[in-house]
């Protein structure tokens, strides 16, 4: 069974065989990123053709006897002001990995972590106001100046104001965490309650609510 350390302690918490002892599935994991990072795309980008810029109604010259190239219109793409040919439009990106993917894929990502043993327990009883001298100190012996993913809870903001404004170290709610963000980092530091509900959602298990817990 795998196991992550809590730091500043020499204790070891064990983690869920089935969530962070999976095998490797790169197609699985390449395809959920794509779909997480298309979700996040806005789409909004948008360019007028010849038909719906303003004005162009009139012929600019007759068609003959004038010496130059024909012309029906001063917006044709080929003006300056004129639309334009096979612009964007406003779309969306998405495209559905179905639920049962999306888990196998975050358990790949997590069981990466396990097996490089880059994955960490933070305690946030250690946090009761926010101190991101304490967090960077914390952190330090753990990350080296790598990438670093804090995951917590809602209900645990001073640990998450402590965290959010160290170099390459980004925050996320347990319930925001996607494959994209455990692979973007090189160490995963959770506490003890996200670790829970984390490793529901990647079993497919029902994650406990705040009045619950």
């Amino acid at each position: 069974m795998p196991k992550a350390p809590i730091l500043g302690g020499s204790k070891k918490v064990d983690l869920d065989d089935k969530a962070f002892g999976a095998r490797f599935n790169g197609p699985l994991v390449h395809e959920s990123v794509r779909a997480e990072q298309a979700a996040r795309r806005q789409g909004t980008a948008s360019t007028k053709t010849r038909g719906n810029v303003r004005g162009g109604g009139a012929k600019p010259w007759r068609q003959k006897g004038t010496g130059r190239a024909r012309a029906g219109s001063s917006r044709s793409p080929v003006w300056t002001g004129g639309g334009t040919v096979f612009g964007p439009s406003p779309r969306h990106y998405t495209f559905k990995v179905n639920r049962k993917e999306r888990r196998a894929a975050l358990r790949s990502a997590l069981s990466i972590h396990a097996e490089r043993e880059s994955v960490a327990i933070v305690d946030p009883a250690g946090f009761t106001t926010p101190s991101t001298k304490a967090a960077a100190a914390l952190l330090e012996p753990f990350a080296a100046g790598g990438s670093v993913l804090v995951v917590a809870t809602e209900e645990q903001a001073e640990l998450a104001l402590s965290f959010r404004n160290l170099p390459r170290v980004v925050v996320l709610p347990d319930s925001a965490v996607g494959v994209a963000d455990v692979i973007w980092a090189s160490c995963l530091l959770v506490t003890e309650d996200a670790l829970s509900n984390l490793t529901a959602r990647a079993n497919g298990e029902r994650v406990a609510t705040a009045e619950e817990a």
